[in-house]
């Protein structure tokens, strides 16, 4: 196990009379490969937002990379790339890939610095990265939902993160397109070196990606490699009723995403 670049340390995370993350203790290692499942309403997104410093601990630690702080503007926020949940994204909203992949650099250099020539480049190599460059000049909301994707992905590279933090990165595509996003983020796990946190409701489309599952249910209730996080006899306990295992022992989640 190499070095850990993110601790959870017994944190809290919530609001006022609302505990939305309670007691969690959680390393994830430099380079690591990590699935985060759980219900809806078990802390997936409010895991996602301490770890991008969006919500600082109620009680207990969180330090990432080897800063502790609560400032968002610290620099190591810009080692961290993140792909949102998908929205609706208007077709007429008058931005070109190569624009939206650009966004991606005022993450690493502050908003009031203008990118220069090795920004665009950057920007063209993370378009390289994900097989998108050949539509630099299309406006993004033209593209299919699978190639918004890839722009995005793009965006969150163009930063040059150590981390690359997705959040439902298959939600609202088609199957096909579905495998082909994830077998894109394998590919820069592995040629890039990145660690990568990612969030997600479908347990069999990511079970055969990851290093290690994180279930979630306002606690950490599993931790490991996926064989032992998908054990009937822990998901039954998590999931209840929603819960269908077929004679195959894939295990199908009925966890809707509701917007």
């Amino acid at each position: 196990m190499t070095t850990p670049i993110i601790r959870f340390t017994h944190a809290t995370f919530g609001f006022p009379g609302v505990t939305a993350l309670e007691d969690i203790s959680l390393e994830i290692a430099d380079g690591e490969f990590v699935g985060v499942i759980g219900p809806n309403g078990s802390g997936k997104t409010t895991l996602c937002r301490a770890v991008l410093g969006l919500l600082p601990p109620r009680s207990g630690h969180l330090q990432i990379f080897d800063c502790a702080c609560q400032e968002l503007r610290c620099h190591h926020r810009a080692r961290i790339g993140y792909l949102p949940q998908k929205g609706v994204l208007d077709r007429n909203f008058p931005i070109t890939v190569l624009e939206a992949v650009m966004m991606g650099r005022y993450g690493a250099l502050g908003l009031f610095t203008r990118p220069g020539r090795q920004d665009r480049e950057i920007a063209l190599r993370a378009l390289e990265q994900v097989g998108m460059q050949d539509h630099r000049d299309s406006a993004l909301g033209h593209l299919s939902g699978g190639q918004q994707q890839r722009v995005l992905i793009a965006r969150a590279l163009a930063q040059q993160p150590q981390v690359l933090l997705l959040d439902e990165p298959t939600t609202g595509i088609d199957i096909t397109t579905q495998h082909a996003v994830l077998d894109l983020i394998r590919h820069l796990h592995r040629d890039l070196k990145l660690t990568v946190l990612l969030i997600t409701h479908d347990i069999n489309m990511i079970r055969s990606c990851v290093d290690r599952l994180v279930l979630l249910k306002t606690r950490l209730y599993a931790a490991g490699p996926p064989e032992d996080v998908l054990r009937p006899d822990v998901l039954r306990q998590v999931y209840g009723k929603e819960l269908v295992i077929t004679e195959k022992d894939l295990i199908i989640v009925e966890d809707y995403h509701h917007h």
